[in-house]
């Protein structure tokens, strides 16, 4: 079995990962809110379905990229909760 020092280490390591993970979910989110901006400015006015439900997956997805980011948070934060503990 590991050593303490080992475990914090590896609790380190993952927690570093972890985020870098919602940097770069971050710069998804940035994009799409772009691709939002983008999609609003070439399609006002239109009340074509298409554009309505390209609307509506891009605020999804940028949702989805949200709660990606508090779960990951939640993660590393339990991590730290048990490597304090160690």
């Amino acid at each position: 079995m590991a050593g303490v020092e080992e475990i914090r280490a590896g609790i380190a390591l993952a927690n570093e990962k972890a985020s870098a993970s919602i940097a770069a979910l971050q710069q998804a989110a940035q994009s799409l809110e772009e691709a939002q901006l983008s999609l609003s400015q070439a399609t006002q006015g239109s009340t074509q379905h298409e554009v309505s439900q390209a609307h509506g997956l891009l605020a999804e997805a940028l949702q989805g990229i949200t709660g990606m980011q508090s779960t990951i948070q939640a993660g590393i934060s339990s991590a730290e909760s048990y490597s304090t503990r160690l």
